[in-house]
């Protein structure tokens, strides 16, 4: 089970964190038939199967890590078209049901959920919850400072979503170019991880734009508490999990993976107690 800190529990509490969903939390869904979402990784070797021949380089350049680049051919060499409903077929066409993962998620009440994932999985279900009062931001929208600014429950898409394909963020060039065009987004989400702590989960460690942000964030602001990043135990060497601690300004936090992430979703069950008992006591005492 993860031993959940003090201060990160207290951060929940008082809605000063913001809650990062990776595509290891889409992964729990499931169709009536058993399908879940596709990992980024599974995803692109599924892409390569539909080029004609299969070109050797790219399940090299997918072996060593180079995803970005990956996708960048891969969507060059089907065309944005072809490429736009294939992503359609994975994400949004099967209807996946949301998981028991969600509603726990969603108990934490967290102000600000942020996801990369394009499909809709957790905001439909937040949504459905909540009576349809959450409001969903995109990198694109111009008006995402004014929702911040508000008291409303928000949950940001950072790479965009599968209603609106051609505006995704996927490839190589479409990460710098949202970079570039988005500048006020992102300057947002920077101050988001400086005034707030972040909880990452589903999310793997090597994703580029959780990387610059969190590095950014670390050698512009030194003396930062640490953000929290949830991993299964066997996903990190001791002595790499060493390194990102120290370069990202992160705490890294362990499961065992056993049994379908079983232990992750005990371990965010006893989260929302302790947050729950936490808030009891902060209306007793008004000390918000």
């Amino acid at each position: 089970m993860i031993a959940w800190p003090d201060d990160l529990v207290s951060d929940i509490a008082r809605r000063r964190c913001v809650l990062f969903l990776g595509a290891g939390i889409s992964r729990n869904s499931v169709t009536p038939t058993g399908r879940s979402p596709k990992t980024w990784i599974e995803f692109l070797n599924y892409a390569i199967t539909k080029l004609s021949p299969t070109p050797r380089y790219l399940k090299k350049l997918l072996k060593d890590g180079d995803l970005l680049t990956v996708c960048e051919l891969v969507k060059m060499n089907l065309g944005r078209d072809v490429f736009n409903s294939i992503v359609i077929e994975e994400y949004l066409s099967p209807g996946y049901k949301p998981a028991e993962i969600h509603d726990t998620i969603f108990k934490l009440d967290s102000r600000i959920v942020a996801t990369p994932n394009f499909d809709k999985i957790y905001e439909t279900h937040a949504n459905h919850k909540a009576g349809g009062s959450i409001r969903i931001k995109h990198q694109y929208d111009t008006d995402v400072v004014e929702a911040i600014r508000r008291s409303d429950r928000l949950v940001l898409k950072v790479h965009g979503t599968i209603d609106s394909p051609n505006n995704m963020v996927f490839t190589r060039a479409e990460y710098a170019e949202a970079r570039s065009r988005y500048q006020t987004f992102y300057s947002v989400f920077n101050a988001l991880v400086l005034s707030n702590t972040f909880l990452f989960l589903g999310c793997g460690i090597t994703d580029p734009d959780i990387r610059l942000l969190l590095e950014d964030s670390f050698f512009r602001h030194t003396n930062a508490r640490p953000h929290i990043f949830v991993l299964p135990s066997k996903a990190l060497h001791d002595d790499v999990a060493k390194v990102v601690e120290a370069t990202m300004n992160v705490k890294i936090l362990t499961y065992n993976a056993v049994d379908l992430h079983v232990q992750l979703k005990a371990s965010l069950d006893t989260l929302v107690e302790r947050v729950e008992l936490e808030r009891l006591a902060l209306q007793s005492n008004t000390n918000w």
